[in-house]
């Protein structure tokens, strides 16, 4: 007999593993079906262990410029092998925490590929789940009440750009190098490309980015992209923008070398190897969705608010259903989709909310509209700007690039978008981001009282400058 659920989850990444902790919270009986590990390419393939990767190369940077605080160091040199190895252990140590989780939550976790079946004799709707397993044993059949897919996402490539994992890498590949490489081209220039463009170039590798768009970051505001690639560049980073690569000049030998079309003309470029960082693609194939009435849209799932499929018992979170592709975002659909499925859901997820950030050197956060994004809704704007370079904090860690931007509605005060560059953004975009929750204004935020000497006391002088009242500007 198959076994009942009321949950069962597809997908044991952040989306997935959150909703099903919620549901369990919730009083649910709860499986996950995941076909790798607990905690998806967030925590194995992406998320973590390019940060680990990330603050071991700013550690090499700052180890390098120790002279510059009075720390005279030796010949400092990259142990890449235990940066890889403190990168793993970090990942473990995650990994056995969500492990943990799901016995806490006495959530059930099925280690094998969950396929959707068509109605059966296990029930006359769509969605028992037929886990089929690496090893060859005998499908486990279990019968939800409902079905959360949380498949998520996995790189996408470029047709003749095949990902050969030796000389053409996806993040995936690029996060298993037992070695740096000399030099690295790379294509594409949104917020992966460039977290790989900073961490290489502070690993001593020659990075060279080609993006088709005009600007790096084309989603974040155009001030912030334009202060990223100009420190970048300080770094030795090359960018070459409005660059359409053509996949059919690709020749590889000993090394990676291919040409694009620029401003220039035809350009040929040369690295040892060649990461292809052009977005994500969704997770939906072979999964069943075939024997169900879900309507799938550009490759990625449709649903509702509430995050229901055309099957109103099965629900699609993160990846898979486009949107804003970020961990946090799927943890928090999963929460809503789960709150819906309970009768507990009070309000929508706003996703004019949602703190993007960007993990380089200098960092970059944002949330709500850019600039340019308020002006075309129409919203008549003020700018409120303070720059790290008249913080204390700031020029006692040595990082003083970047700024504070508030991006305010000229009627009404009320905030429209918040945008940091600099260090720790990342970290401090959280406030605006609960500003933004509260419905909160400048004025209230510069009556906020941020403690001296702090990074955060930026913020509050550009909610001050947004009316030209900053103190130290």
């Amino acid at each position: 007999m198959a076994k009942e659920y009321d949950l069962v989850v597809l997908g044991g990444g952040p989306g997935g593993y959150v909703a099903a902790i919620k549901a369990a919270q919730s009083g649910l009986q709860v499986a996950i079906v995941e076909k790798e590990k607990l905690g998806g390419t967030c925590l194995h393939k992406g998320c973590i262990p390019s940060k680990a990767l990330l603050r071991s190369a700013e550690v090499y940077d700052l180890a390098k410029h120790g002279a510059d605080f009075g720390v005279i160091a030796g010949d400092v040199k990259v142990d890449f092998a235990r940066v890889q190895e403190r990168k793993s252990g970090i990942v473990e140590q995650l990994h056995s925490g969500v492990q943990h989780l799901m016995k806490k939550g006495k959530i059930d976790v099925f280690e094998g590929f969950g396929r959707i079946l068509g109605p059966s004799i296990f029930s006359p709707m769509p969605g028992t789940i037929s886990i089929e397993y690496a090893d060859g044993r005998e499908n486990t059949m279990i019968v939800p009440k409902h079905v959360l897919i949380a498949t998520g996402s996995r790189p996408r490539t470029l047709p003749g750009l095949a990902i050969d994992g030796e000389f053409i890498l996806s993040s995936e590949e690029a996060l298993e190098m037992d070695r740096l490489p000399e030099s690295m081209l790379i294509v594409g220039g949104g917020a992966i490309g460039i977290e790989w463009a900073s961490m290489l170039v502070d690993f001593d590798v020659e990075v060279t980015v080609l993006e088709y768009a005009d600007r790096i970051l084309p989603g974040m505001d155009k001030d912030v992209s334009r202060t990223v690639q100009t420190e970048l560049e300080k770094r030795g980073v090359k960018f070459v923008l409005s660059a359409k690569v053509l996949p059919e000049t690709l020749s590889i030998n000993e090394s990676v070398e291919v040409k694009a079309e620029t401003k220039k003309g035809l350009e040929q470029f040369t690295a040892s190897k060649m990461l292809v960082s052009v977005g994500r693609e969704a997770n939906t194939e072979g999964i069943g969705l075939e024997n169900t009435s879900i309507v799938v849209e550009n490759g990625y799932i449709r649903t509702n608010e509430f995050y229901q499929t055309k099957e109103k018992h099965i629900y699609a979170i993160g990846d898979c259903i486009g949107g804003i592709q970020l961990a946090h975002v799927a943890s928090h659909e999963g929460i809503k989709a789960v709150e819906h499925m309970a009768g507990t859901l009070e309000r929508l997820l706003d996703y004019n909310t949602v703190p993007v950030c960007v993990y380089s050197r200098p960092e970059a956060a944002s949330v709500g509209f850019t600039e340019q994004e308020a002006v075309d809704k129409g919203y008549a704007i003020k700018i409120g700007k303070f720059p790290f370079q008249a913080n204390g904090k700031a020029l006692v860690q040595g990082e003083t690039a970047g700024f504070v931007k508030f991006v305010t509605d000229e009627a009404t005060d009320d905030l429209l978008g918040v945008h940091i560059v600099g260090t720790h953004a990342t970290d401090m975009i959280t406030e605006a981001g609960l500003a933004k929750v509260l419905d909160a204004t400048s004025w209230e935020i510069s009556e906020t009282i941020h403690p001296h000497p702090t990074l955060s006391e930026a913020i509050g002088e550009a909610a001050l400058a947004v009316d030209g009242k900053q103190i130290h500007g």
